[in-house]
């Protein structure tokens, strides 16, 4: 089969290869499937788990991707839940090989039905940034209606997401990022938008809820930001600071079928829209990947036709 690999850490994107490898196997409640699209975050290679298994041991050649939509073709010994044929997307787990190939051996808990009417390409668009903003809304961040939530990184994938998600909940919700950035994190739902080079964060006053996708300066002011009782929520890394009276989670998204289904239907009943910059075909993914100029929205590698 085609698969993208990585076999050098310092080459970074750079390093990426279109390359034959051989058809995966389904080991014990693993599920076989074939890819139709596949997302991508360009952070993976700065993840330990791209290049190591979990005994730490070196495993590279290794497949990047972790988000996919496609189609069940084999079942595993023991694997229930999913049928031959049927339409899934998912997340695939961070140490096994992933999803920028023609097929991916995945355990079947990781993957949700794809409804016939959501296209392969918008599931793939799913996974990682849905759950990362589900599971850091209203699991760590325990979001209640009403309160105010900071959005950081809001016109990026997960950004969008966090947006959408906290307004159906009854939030108020301030986007930040860069002036370029601004029509589009207003058009996902921000009420209020912060240019983070040339506004004052501060001047926003206090929120219940820091969703924090940058970290650094910015993490560590954010956390002066916060209400009594608020939660700053973070997927870069513990912050640098710490909020006086409020809770601190530093989070890993998880896969879990029944937040991806929730996802999903609301994708299907129009109250969550995608934010997709790209699609590349994975003949081209390689430079799809390593684009010349900042992109927008996520990028999709369409694995077939």
């Amino acid at each position: 089969m085609k698969a993208i690999v990585v076999a050098d850490q310092a080459a970074g994107l750079a390093g990426l290869k279109l390359v034959e490898r051989p058809e995966p196997s389904a080991a014990i409640n693993d599920v076989i499937v074939q890819i139709h699209a596949s997302g991508f975050v360009p952070t993976e290679m700065a993840w330990p788990s791209t290049w190591t298994d979990r005994g730490d041991r070196d495993r590279k050649p290794s497949i990047p991707g972790h988000e996919l939509a496609g189609v069940v073709t084999a079942l595993g010994y023991g694997t229930t839940g999913l049928s031959v044929g049927q339409r899934v997307f998912g997340l695939a787990d961070w140490y096994r090989d992933g999803t920028l190939a023609e097929y991916v051996a995945i355990e079947a808990r990781n993957l949700a039905p794809l409804p016939g009417d959501v296209d392969f390409t918008v599931g793939a668009s799913l996974p990682i940034s849905g759950l990362t903003a589900w599971q850091g809304l209203f699991q760590h961040g325990r979001l209640q209606a009403g309160q105010r939530v900071l959005a950081h990184g809001a016109a990026g994938a997960v950004g969008t997401m966090v947006t959408q998600l906290a307004r159906e909940a009854g939030a108020y919700v301030i986007g930040t990022g860069r002036a370029a950035d601004r029509q589009k994190a207003l058009d996902f739902g921000s009420q209020e938008f912060v240019d983070l080079d040339s506004d004052t964060l501060e001047d926003i006053g206090r929120v219940d809820l820091v969703f924090d996708v940058i970290g650094g300066d910015i993490g560590k002011r954010s956390a002066g930001l916060l209400r009594a009782g608020g939660a700053l929520v973070s997927v870069v890394g513990p912050p640098n600071a710490r909020p006086d009276n409020g809770r601190v989670v530093d989070f890993v998204v998880e896969s879990d079928r029944a937040e991806l289904n929730e996802i999903v239907q609301r994708v299907r009943d129009g109250r969550l829209r995608t934010n997709i910059g790209h699609v590349s075909t994975l003949d081209d993914a390689v430079a799809a990947l390593n684009p010349t100029k900042r992109r927008e929205g996520k990028t999709i590698i369409r694995i077939r036709p």
